[in-house]
């Protein structure tokens, strides 16, 4: 077992046999903006042996109020170039693999047939393309991880962490659930949201991939709650399993 300062502190809680389980783990992470950036990084810092990332996009200015890769510096870069650097400056020994694709029914179950990970994080804001990742990976019986919307919520006291079909007064949730349900889908995925009432979001808007999208309202803590929640998910997941 390879043990540096990075791990000191983290094996103080888990011993060496939760930083071996923890290292020898292969998290899937689809999509680094606001929350994903966050997970990821707490997942390197936790001493993931191996994560995955899966994002197609830039950095936009408007990325600057809430995502790690987002900087005056790094504006029109890949972001899971920027994270993936910043990651392997955190801790360099986790195996990082970036892939640069938008998620989609299609070329999700190549993604995991090639990736074959112990755990999916899915911080990924298209509809369709999140329930089907959720289908397919619950389908595989891989663990998922699922932000609900984070966007438009000011109240960090009112984050809920529990299962998919428990949520409560998240729109994006309510969609989620319908349509994993339609799938034949029912307990057993965990998820993050908020039982605060979302503000208005702006009028849609029209994007490069998929339909049009409505833009919501974002402050900077509450992606990063939302991820890190999620990793803690992940990271507790790891810790009570047998050493994959």
């Amino acid at each position: 077992m390879i043990h540096s300062g990075l791990f000191d502190r983290t094996h103080l809680l888990v011993g060496d046999t939760g930083i071996e389980k923890l290292q020898a783990a292969h998290v899937l992470l689809c999509g680094v903006g606001g929350v994903g950036s966050f997970a990821a990084e707490a997942l390197g810092r936790a001493g993931i042996g191996r994560l995955t990332l899966i994002d197609h996009d830039i950095v936009a200015p408007s990325n600057l109020n809430r995502q790690l890769p987002a900087t005056l510096e790094t504006i029109g870069e890949k972001k899971i170039a920027v994270l993936g650097q910043r990651l392997a400056s955190i801790n360099p020994l986790c195996q990082l693999e970036r892939i640069d694709q938008f998620l989609t029914s299609d070329n999700i179950p190549k993604i995991l047939d090639h990736t074959h990970p112990h755990w999916v994080l899915d911080a990924i804001d298209s509809l369709n393309s999140k329930v089907s990742l959720i289908v397919e990976s619950h389908t595989r019986g891989i663990p998922i991880a699922c932000s609900m919307g984070a966007g438009g919520r000011l109240d960090p006291t009112r984050l809920m962490v529990g299962d998919l079909m428990d949520t409560t007064l998240c729109p994006l949730a309510r969609a989620v659930r319908h349509r994993v349900r339609k799938r034949g889908l029912g307990r057993g995925i965990q998820a993050v949201w908020s039982l605060e009432p979302p503000h208005p979001p702006s009028p849609a808007e029209p994007t490069d991939q998929g339909r049009p999208r409505v833009i919501n309202g974002t402050i900077s803590y509450m992606p990063a709650l939302f991820g890190l929640t999620l990793a803690g998910i992940i990271v507790q997941g790891i810790l009570s399993s047998p050493i994959p």
